[in-house]
């Protein structure tokens, strides 16, 4: 067979090897791992009219009219012509309007909750138009995440400045919204708090650990006091002495340590970016994957690395593969293939994360 017509294939060969020994683990704050029930962020959202657009509004569109004609009418300007509902045939002098867009407004509530009178920023994205560049938002009332709830939380107004050039329809208002009602999430409930693990600690052995503690420190007589729901909540009662300072009673809670074993195994992918993020110890199992001009190929009766310019290991790893790639000049675009190849083969093993 002629030169030209043969395959250049790179061949990478990795021995897999079973790791014994107990799991790394290390002690932690409760606070790094949990959180109170109660204390989550909430989002407001509403609609608003954004004004001041150098002609990059939407010409011609009803919903922007209606909500331009409503503006007018709220402000004390009789809306054009009559009718019950405004619609598109109702508002011929507004058809031409070019420097107005409506938007879609939402503003994060922070899990310590907020009061009337404080202000956060707020995000807007437009529904039309070509651009918010140099707009302002005339106003937005701000209700909570419950669509029955029609109270107006907070409103919105003000400058919006655009992230980033390439996104010409959303932008931000630093201090825009501003709260006209209390919002807080109780935390006590029925004389009892709920302990929330965070997702990448949830799991049953630490929830079991957690209890543990918690026992140890404020109930060793009455253990009944503390229970782990499932791997992710834990339910504990109000001891008597902070029946009227649960405030205290969680401060110290958070402040317990507990051990903390290693988060599983995981390859983190960012298929935008092209990074790829390895935790943990993650290995491969036999498997054989052709792409391109690249051959991968892994089995426990080879236990041993191709001429690679890369170091001899008992127990090759993801990460081995990865840096064998990196070290071959291989695109990104390409090692995320193949790792997604490895994990439809069933033979990554750890939890492979792609967004």
């Amino acid at each position: 067979m002629s030169k030209n017509k043969t395959k250049t294939c790179l061949l990478i060969v990795f021995g897999i090897v079973m790791i014994s020994g107990p799991m790394a683990s290390a002690r932690t704050t409760l606070r790094n791992i949990c959180r109170i029930k109660g204390q989550e962020e909430n989002v407001l959202r509403g609609l608003g009219l954004v004004v001041g657009l150098a002609g990059t509004g939407e010409v011609n569109d009803p919903a922007t009219m209606r909500a331009l004609a409503r503006s007018m009418e709220i402000m004390g300007s009789a809306r054009p012509q009559t009718g019950v509902l405004p619609g598109a045939e109702s508002l011929q002098e507004l058809r031409r309007l070019k420097n107005a867009a409506l938007v879609w407004v939402t503003a994060i509530v922070p899990a310590t909750g907020a009061r009337r009178g404080d202000k956060l920023d707020c995000k807007v994205s437009a529904i039309n138009g070509k651009s918010l560049a140099g707009g302002t938002l005339a106003f937005a009332a701000m209700q909570g995440p419950n669509i029955k709830d029609h109270r107006v939380y907070a409103l919105a107004t003000g400058d919006i400045h655009l992230e980033s050039p390439d996104q010409p329809l959303t932008g931000r208002i630093h201090n825009g919204c501003q709260m006209e009602e209390d919002v807080f999430t109780p935390f006590v409930e029925g004389g009892q708090i709920t302990l929330i693990l965070e997702k990448h600690h949830a799991n049953f052995q630490t929830a079991t650990d957690i209890v543990h503690v918690i026992r140890q420190t404020f109930y060793q007589q009455n253990h009944d006091q503390v229970q782990a729901v499932n791997a992710a909540n834990i339910v504990i009662s109000l001891p008597n002495a902070y029946q009227d300072d649960p405030v205290a009673f969680i401060s110290e809670i958070l402040e317990l340590q507990t051990f903390s074993p290693e988060p599983e195994a995981r390859v983190v992918i960012n298929q935008r970016t092209g990074s790829i993020v390895i935790h943990g110890e993650i290995e491969i199992g036999d498997v054989v994957i052709s792409h391109k001009n690249i051959v991968v190929e892994a089995n426990e009766e080879t236990p041993r690395f191709s001429q690679l310019s890369i170091e001899k290991e008992k127990s090759p790893k993801l990460k081995s593969l990865v840096d064998a790639l990196n070290a071959l000049k291989v695109p990104n675009e390409d090692a995320i293939q193949i790792i997604k190849d490895i994990d439809r083969s069933g033979k990554l093993h750890g939890r492979l994360i792609i967004y």
